[in-house]
């Protein structure tokens, strides 16, 4: 173990100063356009504390590192032991930031974020870091995830007088720790504010030079601790830490504080929530993750590889050649091809001198248009895809093909994928789906729209192989991944899948004895009842 602490139980930290309510004042400008109809993201967030070097640099290759994550904006927030300092901006890492807002940001503790769009537009409302200052201090905070009582917990505080200037959940998060750290010191400031929100987050926090990390009780979202030669960096993922040159320690556990020394030394662990059971979010491991990050102990290239080979032992077709959906079906595809080139689709071992299934690059990508699943309109997704991938004809013409994908959300993908390798002269097109099929929203932080545009949401699996024109259609199962992953269904959070989550959410069903938090019932302060 390094120089990290482990604490089982909160501590005294920093104490406050004042203990009146707070009028928390954020720095961020009015929203630029409409309102968001909802406040959910998927995102990457970094948090780096260091020995005695500018932290700007490090936080910034991070992001690069976690921009699959998002790409609707970046921010990074420093701390130089006096000031905060920050830079928040639309568009990639790499436009976001130039050398002199990087050698702006001075101090050698600070957090990042990069994000992605969601159904309710674009604009900088919601980009983070969110920045708050308040009579005890200040904050930086970002957030992945998403909350399910943010609008509960905002009327409230607005009845207080805390002033919003953005729809997302992450300033509504600010807000209550801010509330709480005048009342409280910071490791109880941390747990007043879990035991009111109620939904999916990992935090990366700046608490003026202090750099915490948060995830929520049932780990929904990744995030991890690495060590570097000079200091500690918390990320959402793994690659974060390896493109510092960093070594993994570990996963942050589900309801854990993490504080990381100011020195860069170490740092101190809190666990201020246990549950019986997780919910490990499932899809990071089938798309949003990088192949060569370490999820919840569990590398993706290999969960993904494995995920592929119970694929072909639950729904495999004789084909002439199996083909990815660059990239992220890659990874499924080789596992796929692995496990055809052993057995016959009956699990019968091959027969000497079959070869099985040959494996095939027949889709080209063309790496300069971004993720069709993260467009923000139908009209640019359907674009996008024929500007994405551009087929082989000589690996496809005259040939029975199966391509291999990640997942089918909306269908659109899909059925162009099957009309361009038609077109390309396939004599037949099977589609074969390493997860199983999305029949509800994800309310937890992946836009994956309504139930409405869910292709699966009202389709049985013939239908949608009709509706993709596809000669096939198989899918993997829930006990599959489960299996894969090494973890019981009750330990993953499967909503998407099953329609049932593990959340208390406003009309939708869940898998387990959950609620969320009561807020203002009139009872007194609800930030002092976990005392």
């Amino acid at each position: 173990m390094p120089n990290g602490r482990e604490s089982p139980n909160p501590t005294p930290g920093r104490a406050a100063t004042h203990t009146e309510p707070t009028d928390a004042t954020s720095t961020h400008a009015e929203p630029t356009g409409g309102v968001a109809s909802g406040p959910t993201e998927k995102c990457g967030v970094v948090g780096i504390a260091l020995n005695d070097r500018a932290a700007a640099r490090p936080l910034y290759y991070s992001l690069y590192a976690l921009q699959h994550r998002g790409q609707e904006s970046a921010g990074i927030v420093t701390h130089d032991g006096f000031q905060q300092h920050s830079h928040v901006e639309m568009g990639l890492v790499g436009d976001a930031f130039g050398e002199g807002d990087l050698d702006s940001l001075a101090g050698a503790t600070g957090i990042g974020h990069v994000r992605y769009p969601t159904s309710g537009g674009v604009n900088t409302c919601c980009a983070q870091p969110f920045s708050v200052s308040f009579k005890s201090g200040s904050l930086g905070l970002s957030h992945n995830g998403n909350l399910v009582n943010a609008e509960e917990i905002r009327a409230e505080l607005a009845e207080l007088g805390h002033a919003f200037t953005s729809s997302g959940d992450t300033e509504v998060i600010a807000h209550e720790l801010a509330r709480n750290l005048l009342e409280a010191d910071l490791v109880r400031a941390v747990k007043r504010t879990m035991n009111r929100i109620h939904g999916s987050y990992s935090l990366t926090v700046m608490h003026d030079e202090t750099v915490l990390a948060v995830r929520d009780p049932q780990g929904n979202r990744p995030l991890c601790i690495g060590e570097l030669a000079d200091g500690y960096v918390v990320a959402s993922e793994s690659a974060a830490i390896d493109t510092l040159d960093g070594d993994l320690v570990r996963d942050v556990r589900p309801g854990e504080l993490v504080v990381l020394e100011a020195d860069g030394s170490g740092f101190e662990s809190y666990q201020l929530v246990d549950q019986e059971t997780t919910a490990h979010c499932f899809f990071e491991h089938v798309y949003f993750a990088r192949p060569d990050s370490i999820v919840d102990d569990t590398l993706v290239y290999e969960a993904r590889r494995n995920l592929g080979r119970k694929l072909w032992a639950e729904s495999g077709v004789e084909t002439d050649v199996v083909l990815p959906v660059p990239d992220s079906g890659r990874s499924f595809a080789s596992g796929y091809a692995e496990a055809a080139n052993g057995t016959t689709a009956d699990g019968d071992p091959r027969a000497e001198g079959d070869t099985g299934v040959e494996f095939a690059e027949g889709l080209m990508k063309n790496r300069y248009v971004g993720r069709t699943f993260i467009m923000p309109t139908q009209d640019e997704r359907e674009r996008a895809v024929r500007l994405k991938l551009n087929p082989i004809k000589s690996t496809i013409e005259g040939r029975s093909v199966t391509i291999i994908d990640d997942s089918i959300v909306r269908g659109t993908t899909s059925r162009q994928l099957v009309s361009l390798l038609r077109d390309a002269g396939a004599e037949e097109v099977h589609v074969r789906i390493g997860a199983p099929p999305i029949v509800a929203p994800c309310y937890m932080g992946i836009d994956m729209a309504s139930r409405d545009e869910l292709i699966a949401a009202d389709r049985s699996i013939d239908e949608i192989r009709e509706e993709i024109e596809a000669d096939s259609l198989g899918y993997l199962s829930i006990d599959a991944v489960a299996d894969v992953l090494d973890a019981s269904r009750l330990d993953l959070c499967l909503g998407c899948v099953t329609g049932e989550y593990p959340y208390d959410i406003d009309g939708e069903a869940t898998d387990r004895d959950i609620q969320r938090p009561v807020i203002g019932d009139g009872e007194g302060s609800p930030a002092r009842a976990d005392d």
